[in-house]
């Protein structure tokens, strides 16, 4: 009797003891989730901010599975300034995907199962190497079964291309649960639309009696003509072009990071600056042949006249001839026709 109620004895000590550490990692997920929470909480669009002890704390120190996932987009500061990146804009869309999640989860048990971190390269470079980070914009999942972090999932350069929608679709194929659609803030607020209600109510009167005068601007002779001005450059110098190509006006160089290149050689690729800089010959050009057909031939004193003609035709010609050699230098096609070969 004795030695049965000494194993009796044991295995409640056993049992005992497996069920305090289930307690213990119970109480040590929840924790985990509850300071996750927190974070999310203080967190402008509830994207936690994580550093080199972060990551330690909330994925390598965890035993897999964990109770959660997490999103991590990867960010740089240093690299805000390059346009062609875009790396702003993606944080902005990552941050309405994550503030969306938030919205339709929050009631619900979805909504601790998914945090949505950044990570910044100045204060955690340690993180980067640890995820293997080699380009930005980089998105990655990291699942709760996930315990080489550059096993992560990654989310692809073409899926980027879309914003905040495709990042949707990313996440909800990596973790299964729903997003929801994007809640993107209004243009205006209901403050600035009210604003400007009252104005077109004041200001409609005046503009009705200032019309029926023949005293607005649409009457100036001058406005219309820079209005033709304007629409004439823009028209020559490739702006829809650099807005369907969505083309950055310049880029840095890749030897110095310190100088602009504003013009690129070869057809394939022509930044925005390419494009004003002839844009803006091709309006001195038109400019100058507008003053010589309406302003020079009123001028009576012939020597004045002969004169300004001359110099608009020099002007003409040298404009034309930078036009002519960026493109023989763009293309690598060689075209003379408006100047002796001994010019070449």
């Amino acid at each position: 009797m004795v030695v049965h109620k000494n194993l009796s004895l044991r295995f409640f000590f056993f049992f005992f003891l497996i069920a305090l550490l289930f307690a213990a990692d119970s109480k040590s997920d929840s924790d985990l989730i509850n300071e996750l929470v927190s974070l999310r909480s203080a967190a402008e669009s509830g994207v936690i901010r994580l550093e080199d002890d972060d990551v330690s704390r909330y994925l390598t120190s965890v035993a897999t599975p964990r109770p959660y996932s997490l999103i991590i987009f990867f960010d740089s500061v240093q690299l805000h300034g390059r346009s062609e990146i875009r790396l702003q804009e993606f944080r902005r869309e990552f941050g309405l995907v994550s503030s969306t999640f938030i919205a339709n989860n929050n009631n619900g048990t979805n909504g601790t199962k998914l945090f949505f971190c950044e990570i910044e390269s100045t204060h955690s470079e340690a993180s980067f190497r640890r995820f293997y980070v080699e380009s930005l914009p980089h998105i990655c999942h990291v699942s709760p079964w996930t315990e080489d972090l550059t096993e992560s999932d990654k989310m692809d350069g073409g899926d980027l291309t879309g914003l905040a929608e495709t990042m949707a679709e990313f996440v909800e194929r990596q973790t299964k649960l729903t997003v929801g659609p994007i809640n993107r803030p209004p243009f205006l607020s209901k403050t600035h639309i009210g604003i400007i209600t009252a104005l077109i109510v004041i200001s409609t009167p005046i503009f009705i009696k200032k019309v029926i005068q023949g005293e607005t601007f649409l009457h100036d002779q001058r406005v219309w003509l820079c209005g033709a001005v304007l629409v004439y450059f823009f028209s020559v110098s490739g702006t829809m072009h650099n807005i369907i190509r969505d083309m950055p006006m310049y880029i840095m160089d890749h030897e110095d990071s310190y100088k602009l290149v504003v013009f690129i050689e070869g057809s394939e690729t022509q930044l925005g600056a390419e494009g004003f800089a002839v844009g803006f010959l091709y309006t001195v050009v038109g400019l100058l042949l507008g003053f010589v057909t309406n302003v020079v031939v009123r001028e009576k004193n012939l020597n004045e006249q002969r004169l300004t003609m001359i110099m608009c035709l020099l002007m003409s010609l040298w404009a034309v001839r930078k036009v002519v050699y960026l493109d023989n230098w763009k293309t690598g096609y060689a075209i003379y026709p408006y100047w002796p070969s001994s010019w070449n």
